[in-house]
């Protein structure tokens, strides 16, 4: 297998000094990527994937005996595991649609303990009839969209920006300077929460198939835009619905069949200019149980039937925005301001020893970060510098799933970054 990957690998540089690869009638190739190294420093343990490159938010406290806070010890480390190469494909005609198709890959691997290895980041065809396009396959979910930050950290603004991709089948129409797209979305690489295991009991909270799989029912995301002299403005609607288990173990004991669903509407607001020397971008995200996007959020029981064990469910809402501003082409500082807010439950959840709760974040209050950094960019070439501060503020849930006396926890956070494209 090694000897396979250096082969594989020593063709594809081999070709690379070829931009654009002919592959016969109607066809080409290109071949692109970027070889990537990323240094990070932090002040704290954080919320993170990817061993730290992936950051999303501090640590809540843990004291010891001594009143130490266990998670108040500072992290670094060294990583290239976020280089990529990818491959667009062009042609041939199928009748009057323009075919394509890229795959794309990186070396995070899946979760902390794979780094290095090869993982899939997008893989899809594509039909283009001019007006209207069809894409099928894996790709940016349809929330992070054409208006996300410019920013060094590989987060891309997570929490505060929808950020993941899944397979989707997308449908795409553009009408002079408005454009409509609706798709169809399911779960891959980023998953809903739920419980651990297919097992009745519920227990466990974590990213995994079984919510949206035994749903059997695709996540819907609409999207208007309008693109003119340099702006684009736009809204989304999403439906996702989840069924966190298909058994429940009942108060007799016994295991019993059960119906559980929760579906919920997430909406987002974005806007963008970018023109000379100048990139303003900003989008507000209203959340209704929408981890899968990296954002925080989740869902509780309000009630269960202590007969089955079949459980309702009641989501909690975040309120997310953001704003990024960027200016220059060679040397391009820039800023980065995000918000978070706890919106509650939709309804009351229960307490107690029947309180259960899936998600991520769901204690967190209030959840703010600022961002400042300074890139140098030449062609094929970008060096970067980036401070981070963020601070949670964590407390305790009220029935309605609000949180009141809170603490705040703080992290900072530098990034130093080096990134070779071609």
């Amino acid at each position: 297998m090694k000897k396979f990957t250096v082969l594989f690998f020593s063709l594809l540089l081999s070709v690379c000094t070829f931009a654009q690869i002919n592959l016969g009638k109607d066809m080409s190739l290109k071949i692109y990527g970027h070889v990537r190294t990323d240094f990070f420093y932090n002040s704290r343990d954080n919320v993170q994937s990817v061993d730290g490159l992936f950051y999303s938010y501090p640590k809540d406290e843990v004291l010891d005996a001594n009143g130490n806070d266990i998670n108040g010890s500072d992290n670094s480390n060294m990583y290239t595991v976020y280089s990529r190469m990818g491959f667009d494909f062009a042609g041939p005609m199928i009748g009057k649609a323009k075919t394509s198709a890229k795959i794309e890959f990186d070396f995070r691997g899946n979760g902390n303990d794979n780094l290095s290895a090869l993982r899939l980041r997008q893989a899809y065809f594509n039909f283009d009839w001019g007006k209207d396009k069809l894409l099928v396959g894996q790709t940016a979910h349809p929330f992070f969209g054409e208006v996300s930050p410019q920013i060094l950290n590989l987060n891309t603004g997570s929490p505060f920006q929808p950020f993941g991709r899944a397979p989707q089948i997308r449908y795409r129409r553009n009408n002079g300077s408005f454009q409509f797209q609706l798709a169809a979305v399911w779960q891959s690489q980023f998953k809903s929460h739920g419980p651990t295991a297919d097992d009745g009991t519920g227990k466990g909270n974590a990213r995994n198939q079984y919510p949206h799989k035994n749903s059997n029912i695709p996540e819907l995301a609409l999207n208007l835009d309008y693109k003119a002299n340099g702006w684009i403005m736009g809204v989304g609607v999403d439906l996702l619905s989840i069924t966190p288990r298909t058994k429940a173990i009942g108060g007799d004991g016994s295991t019993y069949k059960v119906d559980e669903r929760l579906t919920t509407l997430s909406y987002e607001a974005h806007i963008k200019y970018q023109k000379n020397l100048w990139m303003v971008a900003a989008k507000s995200t209203l959340g209704s149980n929408f981890t899968h996007t990296s954002m925080l959020g989740g869902y509780a029981v309000k009630s269960h039937d202590t007969k089955t064990g079949e459980r309702k469910y009641t989501p909690f809402r975040n309120s997310s925005t953001w704003i990024n501003i960027v200016y220059g082409k060679k040397w391009k500082p820039g800023i980065f301001i995000g918000y978070i807010k706890n919106l509650g439950t939709a309804d009351d959840m229960e307490m107690g020893d029947n309180k259960v709760v899936y998600g991520t974040g769901t204690n967190i209050d209030q959840l703010l970060s600022g961002t400042f950094e300074l890139t140098y960019n030449v062609p094929h070439w970008k060096l970067g510098a980036e401070y981070n501060y963020t601070t949670a503020w964590y407390g305790k849930n009220q029935k309605d799933g609000k949180v009141t006396d809170t603490h705040s926890v703080a992290n900072n956070r530098l990034v130093l970054s080096a990134t070779y494209s071609f």
